[in-house]
């Protein structure tokens, strides 16, 4: 859009260029008289310019993007029947200042690719939502969906509570906007430490490769396991396993982050809550991809 009104905006100064070579125009009837020149003239060209494209960009919304299981939660907003069998949901939810607009496409994963069986179905939705503090409340006729706010890049679907949802071993219920490093300004909630956690997922191979894992060219996801153990609340150890080699190690918590201590090559985490953790990098940027959570069992 920006290319086209830009060529749109050579093309009128070319024109006049062109066909200005005074400051004064003759009109009809023998009158003379002066009128705008034409550097004034393109002033007011690029002024109006200026306007409708601060208002073009103005009206576009963030994009949120991320695949998430269908809980009975999830189900009742879409209006989707609670005894159809769907593996997952794929979201494409954008938010502008007035209303929110979304489109997801759910059905049973088709094997080894990221899409559906038969393409699966496909559900869109226009309304209105209301911010309140942390969360969106979006509105779909007499159903509400709570989405918590983790930052201005991350939100994940929420409980009528507030409590963020709990995702499976295949999807978590974060979606991120599109983008590849992402500031972690999450104001996280004090968690204590269980003598033992256990948190599974999946995640990108691409986005998680530099973690200096060994990782075919066929990889498509990689499955984690990720067992921390404690002792009186304190960080001990951890065990992880998957599809990566398991490993055991120790692991402690450095700027409000947990790192494992993995070699050469540390891993870090955010908690997001006592059953959320966020894979994150040294640089505090949160992947943003999708499938980028571990949740609790």
């Amino acid at each position: 859009m920006y290319v086209g009104k830009l060529l749109f905006y050579k093309r009128i100064k070319a024109f006049y260029q062109a066909n200005s070579t005074t400051d004064v125009i003759n009109f009809t009837g023998g009158n003379r008289c002066r009128y705008i020149c034409y550097k004034s003239f393109m002033k007011i060209i690029s002024a109006i310019f200026l306007l409708f494209f601060n208002l073009f960009a103005q009206g576009k919304g963030v994009i949120y993007i991320g695949s998430t299981p269908a809980n009975r939660v999830v189900k009742s907003f879409l209006a989707i029947p609670f005894s159809d069998s769907i593996d997952f949901i794929r979201w494409n939810l954008e938010i502008d200042d007035h209303k929110y607009q979304l489109s997801c496409n759910y059905g049973i994963g088709k094997p080894n690719t990221n899409g559906f069986m038969d393409g699966g179905k496909k559900i869109e939705l226009t309304g209105k939502y209301r911010k309140e503090k942390n969360h969106y409340s979006l509105q779909n006729n007499n159903k509400t969906l709570v989405i918590a706010i983790l930052n201005e890049h991350v939100l994940h679907l929420a409980e009528e509570n507030k409590n963020l949802l709990i995702g499976n071993g295949g999807w978590s219920y974060t979606l991120s906007s599109q983008g590849s490093k992402l500031p972690i300004d999450i104001k996280l909630k004090p968690t204590a430490l269980q003598d033992s956690m256990v948190f599974q997922g999946r995640t990108p191979c691409r986005e998680i490769a530099n973690l200096g894992l060994t990782l075919s060219q066929n990889c498509y996801k990689i499955k984690w396991s990720l067992i921390l153990y404690a002792s009186k609340g304190k960080p001990t150890t951890y065990r992880t396993r998957g599809t990566i080699i398991p490993e055991t190690g120790k692991w402690k918590i450095k700027d409000g982050m947990i790192l494992l201590e993995s070699g050469e090559h540390p891993v870090y985490f955010i908690m997001a809550d006592e059953n959320i953790l966020l894979f994150t990098d040294t640089k505090n940027g949160i992947c943003s991809r999708e499938m980028k959570t571990l949740d609790i069992l």
